[in-house]
């Protein structure tokens, strides 16, 4: 690193220009940039977040979209990318359903991580909940524990009232089965000793969840 690199900004000199990401000249280019974004998403990212994110003409990620939800059904991939709640996701096929299940039930019968069982109660003691509010109980990425929970069918997605609302989490009959409980309120008086809602939204407002 030269002596001008290392040389700290004097007051007043303009902030030096981000480095432009050119998409142009990673691999595959625009349209691998835009798979790879999808491929790590928990949420539906909409056409200009993708834009603002990769420093393109959102016109040209929406197309870029629609042509990568096209390939996928026409080449009968295992997974499709849909339109929800006002952006793109990425999906499994509906009719590779019973790999899916087969695969998850091999695993059903394993016990549940720590993390997993705390997150669990989180749900269960605050549901509706969503992911960042999970988060902020917890302090940590929730991402991995949630898509385990899902998977072993002990919680399940429920649609925000506002389509543009992050998704919600709540428990299923399966979570009531296992628990040996015909219904929530059976579950012991544990929820006093979580944050409140207005407890969550003020740690996600800081960045915490």
């Amino acid at each position: 690193m030269s002596e001008a690199e290392q040389a700290p900004r004097r007051r007043g000199e303009p902030e030096p220009e981000a480095v432009r990401l050119a998409v142009e000249e990673l691999p595959g280019g625009l349209r691998a940039a835009v798979e790879a974004v999808l491929m790590v998403v928990d949420e539906p990212v909409t056409a200009p977040l993708l834009a603002a994110a990769l420093e393109v003409g959102a016109a040209e990620v929406q197309g870029v979209l629609e042509q990568l939800a096209a390939d996928y059904d026409q080449q009968q991939r295992g997974f499709v990318l849909r339109r929800y709640a006002g952006g793109w996701r990425v999906y499994s096929r509906a009719e590779c359903a019973p790999a899916v299940e087969r695969f998850l039930r091999g695993g059903a019968q394993a016990r549940l991580s720590q993390a997993a069982l705390e997150t669990l109660a989180v749900v269960a003691y605050r549901q509706p909940i969503s992911r960042a509010r999970i988060s902020a109980v917890r302090g940590v990425s929730v991402d991995g524990v949630v898509r385990t929970l899902l998977a072993r069918g002990l919680i399940a997605e429920i649609p925000p009232e506002n389509p543009s609302a992050a998704m919600l989490f709540g428990t299923t009959d399966s979570f009531l089965q296992r628990m040996g409980i015909s219904d929530l309120e059976e579950l012991p008086a544990l929820a006093p000793y979580l944050p409140t809602d207005d407890v969550l939204d003020e740690l996600a407002a800081e960045g915490l969840a």
